[in-house]
């Protein structure tokens, strides 16, 4: 189910929650920032584009939207981006060189309606200024997080999300444990390359947003996160490199588990 609900004074959030069946819950979030030229922060999963609209409607009428930040290019993130463009001629996507070259492969462009922007380049969206941000942690080359100048807070794209079993609105609602274990798990699947990762190189990136003093962290795949939270969720991307790898079902997982779903095979 898509519904939406308030994270700070001038931030909605577009939500829907995806079941990972023996894995957990996943949010699945964007963003509408309510500045004098309203920004969407990426378009909901492809799935589920239909129900996204009708949520995004609840909160902004399409038609006032001037902006489109695109973190990244997967499915869970473009899903409305085209039916977007298409209703509304004055859009803007804000994204990389690479993330236009990316879309190009399946749904260009038009190159006049892209604004390109790199780590540490601003956008003027009218009434506050938006800086482009790396994240400490991501599952494709071109991700772009963002700080809202204005409010202090930091978008941070796939980076803190947590595998949970239940899902709610605050992360302050979940236990240290849930989050600590969620967060780990999620960025052993989504950033397995962690792993091999530089401990002190790593450890000076998460400094790097510690350092941006973020008033509150909205994640796509975690619930909103207050500045205060900070330190709970960087320890947990902290402990990733020496967490377990995460290795998925194999073939014969697969049919045991469609056994069970079907019966056996005849």
């Amino acid at each position: 189910m898509m519904y939406t609900y308030r994270a700070a004074p001038d931030v909605d959030v577009v939500t829907s929650t995806a079941t990972i069946t023996g894995f957990g819950n996943l949010a699945i979030n964007a963003f509408v920032i309510h500045a004098a030229e309203p920004v969407l922060v990426d378009t909901g999963a492809a799935r589920e584009s239909k129900d996204f609209m009708a949520a995004l409607r609840t909160v902004i009428d399409p038609a006032d939207l001037r902006w489109i930040w695109l973190t990244h290019t997967d499915f869970d993130h473009i899903g409305s981006l085209q039916r977007l463009l298409d209703e509304n001629e004055r859009l803007r996507v804000i994204t990389s060189f690479l993330g236009v070259g990316i879309m190009s492969l399946a749904a260009p462009l038009p190159m006049d309606r892209v604004y390109l922007v790199n780590p540490g380049q601003t956008v003027d969206v009218g009434d506050r200024t938006l800086t482009a941000v790396r994240p400490p942690a991501f599952d494709n080359p071109i991700t772009t997080g963002l700080r809202d100048e204005r409010s202090g807070i930091f978008f941070s794209s796939d980076c803190f999300g947590a595998l949970l079993d239940e899902v709610p609105e605050c992360a302050e609602d979940l236990s240290d444990e849930a989050l600590r274990e969620g967060q780990v798990f999620w960025a052993t699947v989504d950033s397995s390359w962690l792993h091999k990762v530089d401990r002190a190189l790593f450890a000076s990136e998460l400094d790097r947003i510690r350092q941006l003093e973020p008033t509150m962290i909205l994640s796509s795949h975690l619930p909103a996160a207050r500045g205060s939270s900070m330190e709970r969720l960087l320890g947990a991307l902290a402990a990733v490199p020496d967490a377990p790898v995460f290795v998925g079902p194999d073939q014969a997982a697969l049919e045991q588990m469609l056994a069970g779903i079907t019966g056996p095979a005849r």
